[in-house]
């Protein structure tokens, strides 16, 4: 069994040979990990089984600075999403960016028209990106389109989440202008992600935190869950086959059931600290499967080695029995993780993850 064939075995429950892994390290990490190995190529130091795609750079060049007030002096756009005119600055914390909101002092519908949202619709986005999905699919490797950050989280970042959680309550003309310009940008990029190939169409939104869903279940229902709906009907109804990841942190067990009814496959990243990974394979897992489960604000960074070894085992046989689990830390790899943790995690995928 090769590379792809496991992994998407292992993701569609279905008898893999072997536990697929990954994760994400801080810079502060990979500077370690650079100085213990010699490379900071993680990704391909481990043989990951998966690789990013994008789409094409824009040729675009708006300038965001306007819809500001007072920038500080070290704002730049956010490292991690650049297009979209939210700016970040320094916060003091390693490498977070605190964000500053372009959409935060709006008052009007015509406010938000004018603003310019990435051209993600534009053809000379997507021309070539098949090429590039097909050269991964050659090399073995699974292409994973990675559309965090989908609709909510999106609206929330340009608006602030005060002002934003108030038009939904308020102003909802405002809330619902947004997120509709939102989720059509999100149907177009989901459906040419399906179009040119990609195995794995990552979604996502924090819509919980660690004591519950962040607003009523009921109001996600109503307003955010059909949004998302459409953009995973936009992925299915090109390539029926194109698995849907969602991304949540927190305790999210209410959506659960809504998430998988509108075609989520794959959960993500299960947060041991408030719901139990072993729990939700055995409620959910003939329909679900689970990508993280390994926590980092517990395991990772507390636990001894050999603690974190027999953890990542217990994961391994009882979330991943049949296939269902993609074994991975629930965040990015933090500094106060030490690497023999990480060397843990490795040695228990290594040791039990052949099924």
């Amino acid at each position: 069994m090769n590379n792809r064939e496991n992994v998407l075995r292992a993701l569609r429950r279905n008898s893999p040979e072997s536990v697929p892994f990954d994760f994400v390290l801080c810079p502060s990490q990979i500077e370690r990990f650079e100085k213990e190995t010699g490379t900071a190529d993680y990704m391909e130091y481990f043989k990951f089984p998966f690789r990013y795609i994008e789409p094409n750079e824009t040729n675009k060049n708006y300038d965001y600075t306007k819809y500001y007030e007072n920038l500080p002096e070290d704002a730049t756009p956010l490292s991690w999403n650049p297009e979209w005119g939210i700016l970040g600055k320094a916060s003091g914390t390693e490498h977070f960016q605190g964000m500053l909101h372009p959409m935060q002092n709006f008052s009007s519908i015509e406010q938000f028209e004018e603003y310019p949202l990435p051209d993600f619709e534009e053809k000379y986005r997507w021309d070539g990106v098949d090429k590039r999905v097909q050269g991964l699919k050659d090399k073995d490797l699974i292409a994973v389109a990675n559309m965090q950050m989908t609709i909510f989280e999106i609206a929330w970042y340009l608006r602030g989440l005060d002002n934003f959680f108030l038009d939904m309550m308020t102003q909802e003309h405002i809330s619902e202008y947004l997120l509709e310009r939102v989720t059509q940008l999100r149907e177009t990029m989901a459906a040419n992600y399906a179009k040119s190939g990609v195995d794995i169409l990552m979604l996502g939104d924090d819509i919980a935190s660690q004591r519950g869903m962040m607003m009523d279940p009921q109001m996600w229902r109503d307003v955010l869950k059909p949004k998302l709906r459409r953009v995973i009907k936009a992925a299915k109804d090109v390539n029926p086959y194109v698995l849907i990841f969602y991304h949540s942190d927190g305790n999210l067990l209410e959506a659960i059931p809504d998430l998988i009814e509108i075609g989520v496959d794959v959960l993500n990243p299960v947060q041991p600290e408030c719901m139990d990974p072993v729990a939700l394979k055995k409620e959910f897992g003939n329909a679900l499967s689970f990508w993280g489960c390994v926590g980092t604000q517990s395991v990772l960074p507390f636990y001894a080695a050999d603690q974190v070894e027999q953890t990542c085992k217990k994961l391994i046989e009882e979330v991943g029995k049949g296939g269902g689990l993609l074994l991975a830390p629930t965040h990015v790899v933090e500094p106060e993780v030490p690497f023999e943790n990480m060397m843990a995690f490795l040695n228990a995928v290594e040791k039990y993850g052949k099924y």
